[in-house]
């Protein structure tokens, strides 16, 4: 059995600004950083093998912190886990693409990487990291949307309606040549650190 455990990087000033980030390459921000901090130590409680991250700063940076607190210092940093593409969509807000295209923008073909695609690399990624690592327990740090489509190709009985959370983990179990997902979206660790964000 392999145990991986699929982290959202933290927060960004785009994701207050709720502008879509795609795979451009922004930095955390100051309570991101405290997100992953606040995350490492609740990964600390357990033992981990390996962390693989996309190579996305607000991703491998999350995943540097997580490393410095569990003692790995290796991240796998891997392009396939980037987030999925958003072609022109890419650091607009929702107001400014309904201005721009119209209400019926997301209809629109606006060089968007098309959901399925975003699903078969990280699909591709973490069959590759389970073949490497049997029986250990890896640490994943991608973005939302290419996780939660890796999650729907993997696990279609698994609800993902509700958006990944920054720093938060999903757990995906690999037994017997089938995946389950044991914990979905689970942010519990940000709650202790509230007073201190």
């Amino acid at each position: 059995m392999t145990e991986i455990a699929l982290i959202r990087h933290g927060s960004t000033a785009w994701n207050k600004e709720k502008r879509s980030q795609g795979q451009t390459d922004n930095p955390l921000d100051q309570e991101g950083r405290e997100q992953a901090v606040l995350l490492a130590a609740r990964l600390a409680e357990e033992q981990w093998d390996a962390i693989y991250a996309s190579d996305l700063q607000r991703a491998s940076e999350t995943a540097r912190i997580i490393g410095e607190r569990l003692g790995i210092q290796e991240i796998h940093l891997d392009p396939r886990l980037r987030e999925m593409g958003g072609g022109q969509v890419e650091g607009t807000t929702e107001e400014e693409r309904i201005a721009k295209w119209g209400s019926d923008w997301s209809a629109l073909d606006l060089g968007k990487e098309l959901p399925d695609a975003g699903a078969a690399r990280g699909t591709e990624i973490l069959e590759e990291i389970i073949r490497q690592h049997p029986n250990a327990r890896v640490i994943v740090v991608s973005h939302g949307a290419v996780l939660r489509n890796t999650l729907r190709a993997l696990v279609p009985e698994q609800d993902i309606s509700v958006k990944l959370g920054n720093t938060s983990i999903t757990r995906m179990v690999h037994r017997d040549q089938t995946w389950q997902c044991e914990l979905y979206n689970c942010s519990t660790h940000l709650e202790q650190g509230e007073g201190n964000l």
